[in-house]
């Protein structure tokens, strides 16, 4: 039998994040579950490390090849290779349906909040959190504590009252009037540099994240 590889220290796996323009967004010690490889001890959940995120991933092969989705073939490719270094599962949130459960796992991690307006938060990336994948790894690693939400110490709660459409606010989402505020003339400073619920919290405002990189998304959300 081929002996397990030695367990990874998170700090370790914090920097081969980095390098490769990643961001360990959360990670815990998952309760045993059908959407989970057997045997998993630790789950990291990774996403874009801003700003440097958006031009590396631009300038890739992925995105220079004219295929569809370069983004999530990107994420495929970088997040698949680093699991195949270290002995660990790669998961990604595009593959379904049926879907993998990224939300629930993100909220049970006690690393990402559910913010005043429901979407997630997190305290470095604020509304900008997002996913583009995972690793199961069947070491049960030592890892820091969960922070805290910013919500707890945000006494002006801006993304409550941001959306020019009221479509999102703390009473839920109203899809439709937000999609149809995006197709009108006055929804163009969303669909160019991003939701504006998400830009108005002011942890997402520190994150660097890169306006392109949310008027992409945005033009996917149509």
């Amino acid at each position: 039998m081929t002996p397990e590889p030695p367990a990874p220290h998170f700090a370790s796996l914090a920097r081969a994040a980095a390098e490769r323009h990643l961001t360990i967004f959360a990670a815990f010690h998952p309760p045993a579950g059908p959407d989970l490889p057997d045997g998993t001890g630790t789950l990291l959940l990774l996403g874009p490390a801003s700003p440097g995120f958006w031009p590396h991933v631009t300038a890739g092969p992925e995105w220079l090849d004219g295929a569809p989705d370069p983004m999530d073939r990107w994420s495929r490719r970088v997040i698949g290779d680093w699991a195949g270094a270290i002995g660990a599962t790669p998961l990604y949130p595009f593959d379904g349906p049926p879907f993998l459960p990224f939300f629930s796992w993100a909220c049970g991690s006690g690393w990402v909040h559910a913010s005043p307006v429901t979407l997630l938060v997190h305290p470095d990336a604020g509304l900008w959190v997002s996913f583009r994948g995972a690793l199961a790894l069947r070491q049960r690693i030592a890892l820091p504590p969960p922070p805290p939400s910013p919500c707890s110490t945000c006494a002006d709660r801006p993304c409550l009252t941001a959306c020019p459409a009221g479509a999102l606010t703390g009473t839920g989402y109203d899809v439709p009037a937000c999609r149809d505020h995006l197709a009108s003339p006055a929804g163009a400073p969303c669909m160019s540099g991003g939701c504006a619920v998400r830009s108005a919290c002011p942890v997402s405002q520190r994150h660097g994240r890169v306006p392109s990189h949310s008027a992409y998304h945005m033009s996917r959300f149509l």
